[in-house]
């Protein structure tokens, strides 16, 4: 399929100062959109200005929230290469997701077309200091128009792009995480394991609740036995114990996330064995209190390598590494951001530049 490209104009393409970037407040100025219809498959993409997108009131995903999206970044690298960080892994997880809520499939090689065409276009909004970088939202949603619970023949494919700082207004300091007990956020053989909003709307009450409490995350338990560790809302968790880093093991209940994957695959290569298991809560406070547990991080697209300085479960506060980044935590950050801007060798050929 070809693409149609629709240009901005000239004024609205004036890329604006990016001193002071927050997280998902400013986006570019041209979207891309496709349409799928049931008798004709995936059809008409254009890159157009950005603007609203007009949705029928009874439009399937407004009542029953058949949809799913992505997130992903190009950073700009010191040698002034734009630099893709495994796009293909995110490509891979939009089209499982949409296996999982019966929405169609799109071939890889032309998401993978429309994403690098889009950041041509408004590649002059990729900010070009380190521990900034361009999102990517690729998101599929349902829009045929009828009431009553079905899979939808119609959908929207869309992709924006948003220059971004920091995720968490910490930066690269140590979080405060909130365990519920009282919240689940999935469960297996539901949604948890891929990007659907479903998930993320179901966590918004936990979430308000330790925002009031003065925390900055909720990590989440199991939804049986309210005992084993999970993943944290906007992240996968990480602990290390001495010499052994330990994650939760995917049950069908916790987001694969890319990240995770990237450190699971790094710490070997720095001499630190790394295990996939069922972790409880008991273990964790334990190893604070004993000073086993040396660390504690999260991995995400947006955050890449948050540490973790504080817990608060069952109303106790426990202080991790006298409430500093450590030693491990660091290095991962850094060789991992030093991937994606080109400082450091890509020993794993996670990144694809811009004009490959």
């Amino acid at each position: 399929m070809e693409i149609e490209i629709f240009l901005a104009e000239e004024e609205k393409r004036k890329v604006p100062n990016f001193e002071e970037l927050s997280f998902g407040k400013i986006f570019t100025p041209h979207m891309f959109i496709m349409k799928y219809e049931r008798n004709k498959g995936w059809h008409s993409p254009q890159i157009k200005p950005l603007s609203n997108i007009e949705l029928h009131p009874a439009a399937i995903v407004l009542h029953y929230s058949q949809s799913v999206f992505e997130g992903l970044k190009a950073y700009y690298g010191i040698d002034g290469k734009i630099r893709f960080f495994r796009i293909w892994d995110h490509i891979a997880r939009l089209n499982r997701s949409a296996e999982r809520l019966c929405i169609p499939q799109i071939d890889p090689d032309f998401v993978f077309r429309a994403i690098k065409t889009l950041v041509s276009i408004d590649k002059e909004w990729i900010p070009k200091k380190k521990g900034a970088a361009l999102y990517i939202r690729p998101l599929i949603f349902a829009t045929q128009p009828t009431l009553g619970l079905k899979v939808s023949c119609e959908y929207l494919f869309v992709i924006i792009l948003s220059p971004v700082g920091a995720y968490y207004k910490e930066g690269f300091n140590p979080v405060k995480i909130y365990v519920t007990t009282e919240y689940i956020r999935a469960c297996p053989g539901g949604t948890g394991e891929v990007k659907t909003g479903g998930n993320y709307a179901a966590s918004l009450k936990a979430q308000e609740l330790a925002h009031k409490k003065g925390y900055t995350q909720v990590l989440w338990l199991d939804a049986k036995e309210r005992k084993y560790v999970e993943e944290v809302g906007s992240m996968n968790i990480f602990f290390y114990f001495e010499n052994e880093l330990i994650t939760p093991a995917l049950t069908g209940s916790i987001l694969p996330g890319v990240t995770r994957d990237s450190v699971l695959k790094l710490v070997p290569k720095l001499g630190i064995p790394a295990k996939e298991r069922k972790i409880s809560i008991d273990e964790v406070i334990e190893g604070i209190k004993n000073n086993t547990l040396k660390e504690c991080f999260g991995t995400g697209t947006a955050a890449v390598i948050s540490p973790v300085g504080e817990i608060c479960y069952k109303d106790k506060s426990y202080i991790i590494n006298n409430g500093d980044t450590g030693e491990l935590t660091r290095m991962l950050f850094d060789y991992i951001t030093g991937i994606q801007y080109g400082e450091k060798e890509d020993i794993f050929n996670w990144t694809v530049t811009l004009e490959d």
